[in-house]
């Protein structure tokens, strides 16, 4: 029907008209078509390369070369300033050392794409993190408001309650995420600090034996099973988690910490000493106490 209508519109305007201003019109009309072609393609040629970038970005990202990753969401965010994944993407890789820059990644995304769940998870890890809780409840609600279902926001607003003294909230969220995804470690995890402080061993013993198993490289979860294990007699059992979460992670002050006080309880001060000595060089300088009391 299109070419029958093109064509019969032509035909009429053709009567009207003399050969030499027909001549002029069609040249008018070819010029006229080809920009347009050739503004669609360069636009569309522009958009194919961002994606292009952005998918480069990802595979960095996910093979562990991050400057890689940088450069190729830069680049596609050069190519086009809108590209709100982009933004939400690079804001992640900021984070570890270059949080306001994170921040206004984040900011940018949302205001590019308000209904952006995960630029709003994200944004609320970031304030959480700089110390705006209310500020990171915000965005932790308002991404659970747009995505329901997301495992991810649930566990993050999960943790900011019970840092806040919400138990029973952070319980009924870290249930939330475990339902949407039984596989979630991280979840488990947490769930079992908060089983572990409101007193059901046996329910927390659950939960971090489940996280091991979905995630068996989590320093952090062996190290929280280490004390359970302690309160429940089971000193031979706490030494290997602690072992195991060093073995893990060779920078977890934490671990080393919790490694000496149990090597002091069994009389192996030498030891205790040297984790002692090891978690103050790593930031816990509260172990200093100890080494001043005990490590003469």
């Amino acid at each position: 029907m299109i070419p029958f209508l093109f064509n019969h519109s032509f035909f009429l305007f053709t009567k009207f008209c003399s050969k030499k201003s027909l001549a002029v019109m069609t040249k008018r009309t070819t010029a006229l078509l080809t920009f347009l072609a050739a503004t669609c393609f360069y636009f569309c040629k522009l958009e194919e390369t961002a994606q292009t970038y952005f998918d480069s970005a990802v595979k960095k990202e996910g093979l562990g070369d991050k400057a890689g990753a940088m450069q190729d969401y830069n680049r596609a965010i050069e190519l086009n300033p809108n590209f709100a994944l982009a933004f939400n993407n690079r804001g992640v890789l900021k984070e570890d050392g270059n949080k306001a820059g994170a921040m206004q990644d984040y900011n940018r995304a949302i205001e590019l794409n308000p209904n952006f769940a995960s630029a709003f998870n994200n944004r609320g890890f970031l304030k959480d993190n700089l110390g705006d809780k209310a500020g990171a409840m915000q965005d932790y609600n308002r991404a659970i408001e747009l995505n329901p279902n997301s495992a991810n926001a649930f566990n993050n607003r999960g943790l900011l309650k019970y840092f806040l003294g919400d138990k029973a909230g952070a319980m009924q969220d870290y249930n939330r995420a475990i339902e949407l995804n039984p596989n979630y470690a991280l979840a488990f995890n947490n769930r079992g600090v908060l089983k572990k402080d409101l007193g059901d061993k046996a329910g927390a013993m659950q939960d971090f034996n489940r996280a091991i198993e979905l995630n068996p490289n989590s320093a952090l979860t062996f190290n929280n099973r280490g004390p359970l294990k302690e309160d429940l007699g089971d000193k031979a059992g706490a030494m290997q988690d602690y072992n195991r979460a060093i073995e893990l992670n060779p920078n977890y002050a934490i671990a080393y910490d919790n490694r000496a006080l149990l090597e002091k309880e069994r009389g192996n001060m030498k030891n205790a000493c040297a984790d002692w000595s090891k978690a103050v060089e790593l930031g816990i300088v509260e172990a200093y106490e100890e080494i001043k009391r005990y490590c003469k």
